[in-house]
């Protein structure tokens, strides 16, 4: 154990993620070449001996690239990621290193999962790191054929607070339509956003403050468009909806359980029962619960069984007392599970 860290010393880490050809060293080569200003490590990896990509990034005086090339790092997550944040940590306490925010760019190939769960149970990471979100890239082009082919680019949907969608260009309306649903099919929560060759300001997929236990619960309806044109102007727009194929077998998606004013004994039992049978299932889940006798609402957010409970703002209308709760997940019985739920509403 380390002592507290102040907050005002956490370092944000972004999870950059993607199927293979997805652009994110596009992505991290338009935000060096726009932010001189700030100082940025980054850590990214790539199987095999050679790490290709270290050739196509941009690197200044300000930029360190920490190449990991003995594998996958989700294959090396407990060993050599934890090393290398555990000495970042040492070299930017003593003033040997002086960066502002830390990007891990995985392998198109890894299940953000195990990196995911590092900075949850290592103590000094969870001390000095604040994990700040999981942003994906998705291929419009490729998509399809890697969500069928592919258990990890459902895993990689699944996880992200953020989606990038790539390559509309190469795509027709029919075909964005179809993609489009398919991924909140997937992942209903993660705000998705269409970008042309990285052209998306750091706003947009830096400092989220995703993992934060706050208020906001959105159920995606639509998404954004970046028009680099118009000085970055983002437009929102409905999914259009296209009818659910039946080729798609996607073993991820998301759930929606929804009640009124919930005793809180029965939804605290519902919670426990429902992470310990299936939270190696649920990839990321969150919820806005109104509790009976309380004017706080109660927050709670996990990735598989590392969960958090806390109360939010008060409601400030009686009549708005939704409960919601959001799971994504691999396949849940939820017709039994939401006749369970149902059963914790206050009497």
């Amino acid at each position: 154990m380390t002592d507290q860290i102040p907050s005002s010393f956490l370092l944000p880490v972004t999870l950059l993620t993607g199927f293979l050809g997805s652009g994110k060293t596009t992505l991290i080569n338009y935000l060096l070449k726009h932010h001189h200003d700030e100082k940025i490590i980054i850590i990214e990896n790539e199987f095999g001996p050679v790490n290709l990509d270290s050739e196509l990034l941009n690197t200044s005086t300000d930029i360190q690239i920490v190449e990991m090339t003995n594998g996958c790092i989700c294959c090396t997550v407990q060993g050599e990621l934890t090393e290398a944040l555990h000495q970042l940590h040492v070299q930017r306490a003593s003033g040997e290193l002086q960066f502002d925010r830390l990007i891990i760019e995985t392998t198109g190939l890894a299940d953000p999962a195990p990196i995911i769960q590092t900075f949850f149970i290592d103590d000094l990471i969870r001390q000095t790191i604040e994990l700040d979100a999981i942003i994906t890239l998705v291929d419009a082009q490729h998509i399809t054929q890697q969500l069928d082919e592919h258990r990890v680019a459902q895993s990689q949907i699944g996880f992200a607070d953020r989606i990038i969608i790539t390559k509309t260009d190469c795509i027709d309306d029919v075909q964005k339509s179809q993609v489009l649903n398919r991924i909140n099919k997937i992942n209903n929560k993660a705000q998705i956003f269409q970008a042309i060759k990285g052209e998306i300001p750091k706003s947009q997929w830096l400092d989220i403050h995703a993992f934060d236990l706050n208020d906001e619960l959105n159920i995606n309806q639509g998404f954004f468009v970046i028009n680099p044109s118009k000085n970055q102007e983002v437009n929102f727009k409905s999914i259009p909806y296209a009818k659910p194929s039946n080729a798609w077998n996607d073993n991820i998606c998301s759930y929606l359980f929804e009640a009124g004013e919930l005793d809180l004994k029965k939804i605290g039992s519902f919670m426990e029962s429902l992470v310990e049978q299936y939270g190696n299932d649920m990839l990321r889940y969150k919820g806005v619960l109104a509790i009976k006798d309380n004017e706080q609402r109660l927050i709670v957010q996990g990735v598989h069984k590392v969960v958090g409970f806390d109360y939010g703002s008060p409601w400030q209308d009686p009549a708005q007392k939704v409960s919601r709760l959001v799971v994504i997940s691999r396949k849940l019985p939820f017709e039994t599970l939401n006749e369970a739920f149902l059963k914790t509403v206050a009497n």
